[in-house]
């Protein structure tokens, strides 16, 4: 009877492994559907560290990245994203989902990295410079960064660039010390202006922020202004949105969760303007406007973006991700001023003197 009793248990065990087995088999290909391509770390190591901030960090940015993807891809539907998993020497890796030259997007980037290893001494004296202390073991920094970013350059000049980032960073003290941090933004620049688009765009990052607390969009909002902000030009790189760095308060949850509604928040706010003008009319001289205002993009991505700085003091970094910022044409005119009271110097006026689009 007890052995009896034994192999019963033993069989009923044996079955509920294989049930057990089964569903990861399932929650695996299900998870394989969802992303563009297998996690950096891999969807065991994920699903073994599920309950760690750097595994739910990473889930984030492969939803997101999947996310933005299909609906570019929804809009364009005869182009189709070249899908660049890349692996780095160093530590870790990335998917690059590139599209470019289709009928709607002339270029559309969504990226994501997960790269770890030493922090090189430039990156270093980079952070150090905006008030990390850093104490380093004999003069080692191990590293995690993670984030996922776009750049979306529309054919249309109608329809706005946009661009959005979101990133975590952990470094290892001397002592065992973990820093970490939270970065990013969601941002708009259109060549033209248009104010409802604007509304549209501010208000939905302004719920975002909201549900975390009310302070949250008016500070962030301001920081995007200061930020992309191109100061030998006098002007700002477009309309903005929003922008934070070095965010470790209140706690690291209640600041993930912040992320994740900023992150959930760049489809909603930024499909609905693409459809609306992807198919208006535009003349030769509105195409070449939109030209000239991506030479400016061009200058502050390469001259003042601190995510390119970093990407290229990283050593063995991907350029080809790091510079897929960049639109595919640009023009720089010499001494191009467009006529007072157009179209043209409308939107130079907001960049100048940037609007409160929400109150």
């Amino acid at each position: 009877g007890a052995l009896g009793g034994l192999g019963l248990a033993l069989g009923l065990w044996r079955r509920q492994v294989a049930l057990a087995a089964a569903r990861e088999d399932e929650e695996e290909k299900e998870l394989r559907q969802r992303f563009m391509a297998p996690p950096v770390s891999g969807l065991r190591e994920l699903r073994r560290r599920r309950r760690e901030l750097r595994s739910r960090m990473e889930l984030l940015i492969m939803e997101t990245q999947a996310e933005m993807c299909r609906a570019l891809a929804a809009l364009d539907p005869g182009a189709s994203f070249v899908v660049d998993s890349w692996e780095r020497k160093e530590g870790g890796g990335g998917i690059s989902c590139v599209l470019q030259d289709g009928e709607v997007f002339e270029k559309a980037g969504v990226n994501v990295s997960v790269v770890s290893g030493l922090l090189s001494e430039e990156a270093a004296r980079q952070m150090r410079s905006r008030g990390k202390s850093l104490k380093a073991k004999d003069g080692k920094l191990p590293f995690c960064a993670m984030g996922v970013s776009s750049v979306i350059h529309p054919k249309n000049p109608h329809v706005p660039t946009m661009h959005f980032n979101y990133r975590y960073f952990e470094i290892e003290e001397a002592d065992g010390t973990i820093q970490w941090w939270f970065g990013g933004g969601t941002d708009l620049t259109p060549t033209y202006l248009n104010e409802e688009d604007a509304v549209h765009f501010h208000k939905t990052l302004k719920e975002a922020c909201d549900k975390h607390d009310l302070k949250l969009y008016p500070k962030y909002k301001k920081w995007c202004d200061d930020y992309f902000y191109i100061k030998h030009r006098g002007e700002r790189r477009g309309i903005g949105g929003i922008f934070f760095d070095d965010l470790d308060s209140p706690s690291k949850e209640e600041v993930f969760q912040f992320v994740k509604s900023c992150a959930k928040a760049v489809v909603p706010c930024y499909i609905p303007i693409v459809k609306k003008h992807c198919h208006d009319s535009f003349t030769p001289e509105e195409k070449l406007w939109q030209q000239l205002r991506r030479g400016r993009y061009v200058e502050f991505n390469l001259l003042y973006d601190r995510g390119t700085k970093f990407g290229l003091l990283t050593p063995g970094s991907r350029i080809e991700s790091i510079l897929m910022s960049l639109p595919l044409t640009a023009r720089w005119e010499y001494m191009h001023n467009p006529p007072e009271s157009s179209k043209e110097a409308e939107i130079l006026e907001v960049l100048r003197n940037p609007k409160d689009w929400v109150h």
